[in-house]
């Protein structure tokens, strides 16, 4: 220890030495951290597999590094043994072949790990700008447990580049706690983003949905959160607290968009660990006083993250099973990645107040032969996410809002949104093993017509959802009805009714979209979904006409309701071709009678025995003023 006293108290022109004299300093057996993600130091690295032939038996430490990682070739098994906290594409086959060891660990417990000599690190190769004039360097592009390793480490030798950005936060080393210095400037490395799909950009779409104005955001890394980055221009005062920082959020800051003066923690401030984008991201962090990069136990840690009022997590899985457990590090007993900090942040979000939990996937794998929503996850591969940490699930067919469901709901809301060739087959096994009931009939093959979903605000301000029904919709039906009174299920069944079965109710939530559609009214009531009314119409056999029927919640009529699904009913029939609709309504039931009457087309009835049979010309628009004809 007494050797590694002296380099450090030497001033910096002394710690200046040549990449060979540097790696002298390294022992056989040495425990070796190398600086993370586009932070590696490649020169020191490349040097460390063709200079130092002096080494034997030494561990490589690192969580993911985007470059060179020469070390892990079969030719250097004698000299190092590599241990990733988090598996890229450079590692990957060493650790499937057993030359490398993967330890799967959360980002927010690792600096304590490395604090308590757990993770033992002897000599930490990292990468920084040049000092400023208190002689303090920063680690740019990567502090996330960097800062750590440097502070236990025994050795620290650090690469001085003057391409580094000078990031703030706490994220200073100073030069009396570096041992070596070797100087040599070089770009640093880059990960330019990922081209758009159709099937990302339709993800994007759906979770764009989600994100409320003035959220906090942390996104994960890949191409479908890239694409969300895209689909957010448009939203107002959005923060930004992340463990990745990509370049996306550039164009954000540009926009107006992202300000972080709403958040709640670190307001004004994009805070981060470690920085992963083009030099066009590196310029506009470089002393840029609104981001603060700070280390993962900080950052990652879901105390801290549950403190920012609205915070919405956003990240990528491989595959889920139907009760919402989530594998986002392996595929199969292959390790792909790694544990990373997706649990941090999506229970975090959990917890904060308005926050939400995003898991994103497509549908489908292997050029859509595999669904990615399967019966259970395929064997060997590692619940990242259990069944009480999924908020919602996105694919491009959709959202499924799991928090708070029932397996059942759980299992019918994922395969609704499931590829639509895949639907049945899971189907078929939820009900062998009892997850759903027999009672649930087949999916339509059809594809769920997302396009007719509308945002409506009423006169008093609401604003409500209508959109065609889903299967997944079954459970809210029910509920819906139950929360009926007495008269309005008299009124709109023609009759009492004290019951509707699970058998009566899945053949609401089944429909073609064409000859038959229903509409819901959708609220948001205390966190969770709530159907308040119902409009449908259905195609009477031979005919070019359909039944309509409509309800709405007790407790939410008067408001408008009614007329915006009719109104809606009558837009997508005659898009359709039907030339007229049909219903049946009680004598006492004035209010539905009114509200047919204003709808805008002639409209013709008749009493019989207590029954109004009305019949709307869909060829004949009328004034609203204009009286219908009785006959």
């Amino acid at each position: 220890m007494a050797k590694e006293r002296r380099l450090r108290d030497r001033p910096y022109d002394e710690k200046k030495a040549s990449l060979e004299e540097a790696l002298n300093y390294i022992k056989t057996g040495d425990h070796i951290f190398v600086g993370s993600a586009c932070g590696e130091p490649q020169y020191l690295v490349n040097g460390l597999v063709e200079k130092a032939k002096h080494l034997a038996d030494n561990e490589i430490l690192h969580v993911h590094t985007l470059g060179v990682a020469p070390y892990a070739k079969p030719i250097y098994s004698d000299r190092f043994r590599l241990n990733a906290f988090f598996v890229g594409i450079n590692t990957r086959e060493a650790v499937s072949e057993g030359r490398a060891d993967y330890t799967p660990v959360f980002l927010s417990d690792l600096p304590r790990l490395i604090s308590r000599g757990m993770v033992p690190i002897d000599v930490a190769l990292i990468q920084v700008t040049p000092p400023d004039e208190h002689g303090f360097c920063s680690l740019g592009v990567s502090v996330e447990i960097t800062k750590t390793a440097t502070e236990r480490a025994k050795l620290v030798i650090a690469q001085v580049n003057r391409f580094m950005p000078r990031v703030l936060g706490d994220s200073f080393i100073h030069v009396n706690d570096i041992d070596v210095i070797v100087e040599h400037d070089e770009p640093i490395l880059e990960a330019p983003e990922p081209p758009r799909d159709i099937v990302s950009d339709r993800i994007a779409k759906y979770v764009s949905e989600l994100v409320d104005d003035e959220s906090t955001l942390q996104i994960g890394i890949g191409t479908i959160p890239n694409a969300v980055l895209s689909a957010l221009d448009g939203k107002r005062d959005l923060g930004v607290h992340t463990e990745l920082l990509t370049e996306g959020i550039v164009d954000l800051v540009e926009a107006g968009v992202i300000t972080c003066e709403k958040k709640t923690l670190n307001r004004g401030k994009i805070v981060a660990s470690f920085a992963m984008g083009t030099r066009r991201l590196y310029d506009f962090i470089d002393n840029n006083p609104m981001v603060a990069f700070f280390e993962s136990d900080y950052v990652n840690n879901p105390f801290v993250i549950s403190q920012n009022r609205r915070m919405v997590a956003i990240n990528q899985a491989l595959e889920l099973d139907l009760t919402g457990q989530v594998c986002s590090d392996s595929l199969g007993y292959f390790f792909y990645s790694g544990l990373g900090g997706q649990a941090d942040f999506m229970r975090g979000a959990r917890l904060s107040e308005d926050g939400k939990a995003i898991t994103v996937l497509p549908s489908t794998a292997k050029e859509g032969s595999v669904s990615r929503i399967r019966p259970v996850l395929s064997e060997g591969a590692g619940v990242v996410l259990t069944r009480g940490d999924v908020d919602y699930v996105v694919t491009e067919y959709g959202v499924a809002h799991l928090d708070g469901k029932s397996i059942k709901d759980r299992a019918l809301s994922l395969i609704s949104i499931a590829h639509p060739k895949f639907r049945n087959e899971l189907l078929e096994w939820a009900k062998s093993h009892k997850y759903v009931p027999q009672e649930v009939l087949p999916f339509p093959e059809v594809e769920y017509p997302e396009e007719l979903k509308r945002l409506i605000t009423l006169e008093d301000g609401t604003r409500l959802i209508i959109r065609p029904i889903k299967p997944s919709d079954a459970t809210m039906k029910q509920h819906l009805f139950y929360s009926l009174s007495k008269e309005s299920i008299t009124k709109r069944y023609l009759g009492p009714l004290k019951s509707l079965p699970w058998e009566r109710v899945w053949p609401y939530v089944i429909v073609d979209y064409q000859n038959e559609m229903v509409l819901v009214a959708v609220v948001e009531e205390e966190g969770a979904e709530s159907m308040v009314g119902v409009g449908s119409y259905s195609r009477i056999p031979r005919t070019e006409l359909a039944e309509v029927a409509l309800v709405v919640r007790d407790d939410w009529q008067g408001k408008g309701i009614g007329t915006e699904l009719l109104k809606y009913l009558i837009e997508l029939a005659k898009a359709r071709g039907f030339q007229g609709l049909k219903a049946w309504v009680l004598v006492e039931n004035t209010r539905m009678m009114h509200l047919f009457k204003k709808c805008g087309y002639a409209v013709k009835y008749r009493i019989d025995d207590g029954v109004y049979e009305v019949l709307i010309d869909l060829r004949q628009p009328v004034e609203t003023r204009d009286k219908p004809s009785e006959t």
